[in-house]
Order: structure tokens, then C-alpha cells, then sequence
């Protein structure tokens, strides 16, 4: 019998996958544009940042018009990001989710382009939410750009190209994934709590949680790195090694590494502590980040 999470997983992400298809087939982008896009988009993938902001409702028990919508834009804002990280000015990477990677087979200007044209989307999407507040719409907005920009994402691509070939601390490593991959997955569950209309202190618990997993999510995929196939993980194994970056096995030693991830893995469900639930979806997405072996 199904799990909780797995039946949550398997009943909505063909919605998002959808609702993302339905955004990216403008009749008015050129058609090698399109065909760029498209391939990034299906090219496979966890979902797990727009699953978030669904399971972030959910748990609050509350319904939201346009949720998909909100969810799909965070998915187009990480496609864009993937395309990016992947050329050779950047983390020089062949495959992803077992695939060439875009500018291996659209070429690096057409790859660039539909990273730029993924992330404009995203925006326009959260801009054209018909029936919502304009504070609220203007809200989403915001918080996105931060999250993904100069002082989120962005900001953590920057430090962690700035740290390749260094020897970095643990607070390093962890200013650059706090940006890097936490900034956007903090947002996915600040977005389901904006648009649940939650007070405030329950909004500064779930980015407790969100910030813990946004690190739990980076020390499991580092670990995964180094114990993990080319083919479980869809990507080069060894990766960070070829590119001489520092990574939580390298720093704590692959054993301490477990010890931190199991510690971030329980700092998050300890801040769900409000919800009073003893099955919450984000506590089981906790626990999937963690176990999960791609």
C-alpha cells in the first residue's frame, strides 16, 4: 500500500507537469525557442520545490486558487537555473536527470536564452494571476526575485564558483547552500504561506523548516556525489571532485556529513511542531530529502 507522500507526489505532479506544458505553449515564441524550453522542462525531475508549496497548503488546511500556477513559476525559476548551471562557463556539466543537458543539444546561445526566457516567464506568470490581491500578487512577486537573485541563488552561485579550488569552512559551505539551493526552497513554502494568509509566527517556523531541508536537501546530494552511480543519479558522479569543490564529505568527513544532515532533518520537523499533525506532508518530505538516493 501507497504511503502518504507517495500518493500526494503521484496525484499532483502530473498537475504540475501540466500546468507547466500549458505555460510554455505560447503560440508567439519562436519555435527552436520553444523546443528549448520544452526539453528542460520534461526533461524528467523530483518537482519537489512546487510539491512544496502544495504540501505547504495542505498541511495548513487550506485551499488556494491558482496554486499551480504559483508552484509552476518556482519550477520554471529552477529549470532556469539547471540550464545555466550546467554550461561550461559555469559547472560544465554533460547530463542531467540522465539526459544531455540543453546546450549539448540546442547549443550554449540557445541554452542561455531559454534560461533567460524560462525566468521572465515565471515572473509574467505571477504577475497575470487574475482574481488576487495586488499586495498579495506583488508579495509573491518580490519574495521570488529576492530568493533567486543577487542576494539568494544567484548570490550562492557566485560564492560557490568563488570557492572552487579553496579550502572553505563549514559556515562558508553553508552561507553558499543557504543561498544557492535554500533560498528558492525557503520560498516555495513562504509562497504556500502567503497564499494561506498565515500569521507571522507561523510563518517564521515554516522557514525554520524550509531553511533546514534547503541544507539537508545540499549535504544529501553531496553525499550522494561520492556513494552514488552515474546512473542512480541521472548526472556525473564525482563531480564536485572533478571541479575541486569543497563539499560536506570533504569538510566533516563522509560519516560527520550523515551526522549534519540527520541534524538539519531534525531541526525541521521539530519546527512543525505547530501544526499538530503527526503525518504532515512537509515533515514526510523531510524525511523523503534525506532518504532519498537521487
Amino acid at each position: 500500500m501507497k504511503g502518504k507522500l507517495e500518493q500526494f507526489i503521484e496525484a499532483h505532479t502530473p498537475r504540475i507537469n501540466d500546468t507547466l506544458h500549458t505555460l510554455l505553449m505560447k503560440k508567439d515564441i519562436p519555435e527552436s525557442l520553444q523546443s528549448s524550453m520544452l526539453y528542460s522542462i520534461h526533461a524528467g525531475g523530483k518537482r519537489i520545490r512546487p510539491l512544496l508549496v502544495l504540501a505547504t497548503l495542505e498541511d495548513l488546511d487550506v485551499h488556494a486558487d491558482h496554486a499551480l500556477e504559483v508552484a509552476a513559476a518556482i519550477e520554471l525559476i529552477h529549470t532556469y537555473s539547471l540550464i545555466h548551471d550546467d554550461l561550461p562557463s559555469m559547472d560544465d556539466d554533460d547530463m542531467r536527470r540522465g539526459k544531455p543537458t540543453n546546450h549539448k543539444v540546442y547549443g550554449e546561445a540557445m541554452a542561455i536564452l531559454a534560461g533567460d526566457a524560462l525566468q521572465t516567464l515565471a515572473f509574467e506568470t505571477l504577475a497575470s494571476l487574475p482574481n488576487i490581491r495586488p499586495e498579495k500578487s506583488i508579495e509573491l512577486i518580490r519574495l521570488l526575485a529576492i530568493a533567486s537573485g543577487a542576494k539568494g541563488m544567484v548570490a550562492g552561485q557566485v560564492l560557490d564558483l568563488e570557492g572552487e579550488k579553496k579550502s572553505l569552512t563549514l559556515q562558508d559551505l553553508e552561507l553558499i547552500h543557504l543561498n544557492k539551493t535554500g533560498a528558492l526552497l525557503t520560498y516555495c513554502i513562504e509562497a504556500g504561506g502567503i497564499l494561506a494568509d498565515i500569521e507571522a509566527e507561523k510563518m517564521k517556523a515554516i522557514k525554520v523548516y524550509a531553511e533546514n531541508i534547503g541544507l539537508a536537501f545540499q549535504i544529501q546530494d553531496d553525499i550522494l556525489d561520492v556513494t552514488s552511480t552515474t546512473e542512480e543519479l541521472g548526472k556525473n558522479a564525482g563531480s564536485d571532485e572533478s571541479s575541486e569543490k569543497t563539499t560536506y564529505p570533504i569538510v566533516l568527513g563522509l560519516e560527520g556529513a550523515k551526522k549534519q544532515l540527520m541534524h538539519h532533518h531534525s531541526l525541521a520537523k521539530q519546527s512543525l511542531a505547530f501544526l499538530e499533525k503527526d503525518d504532515s506532508l512537509l515533515a514526510l518530505f523531510a524525511d523523503y530529502i534525506v532518504e532519498r538516493n537521487f
